[in-house]
């Protein structure tokens, strides 16, 4: 069994890499700012496009996927922080997000 970290929205550092787990069309009505998108059921066919040496905090919507994500990642060998609450507590946060085509993100 591995062993990942979960951390609140607040306790995500500015300039940290976010990995976004959740599914396209989800992805595409907001995100974190700046986040990378690989969903779940992609993860294990695309690891090799993320850093080993880059720690990750990996989000969804609740938090469900996005700690089975940073489970997944940890048991290889990658670092990783599940964050608590996912993109509807980032929203309601007021942390920066970004939607495709410049339209006001949302949280499906």
């Amino acid at each position: 069994m591995s062993m990942f970290e979960t951390v609140g929205v607040r306790d995500v550092p500015e300039d940290a890499a976010i990995l976004d787990v959740r599914e396209d069309d989800e992805f595409t009505l907001g995100r974190a700012a700046g986040a990378l998108h690989i969903p779940l059921g992609q993860l294990p066919d695309r690891i090799e496009e993320l850093d080993p040496d880059t720690d990750y905090y990996v989000i969804c919507r609740t938090g469900g996927r996005s700690m089975r994500a940073a489970d997944f990642l940890v048991a290889r060998g990658y670092s990783a922080v599940n964050v608590a609450g996912g993109s509807g507590a980032w929203l309601e946060s007021g942390r920066p997000m970004e939607a495709d085509g410049g339209a006001e993100p949302t949280v499906k």
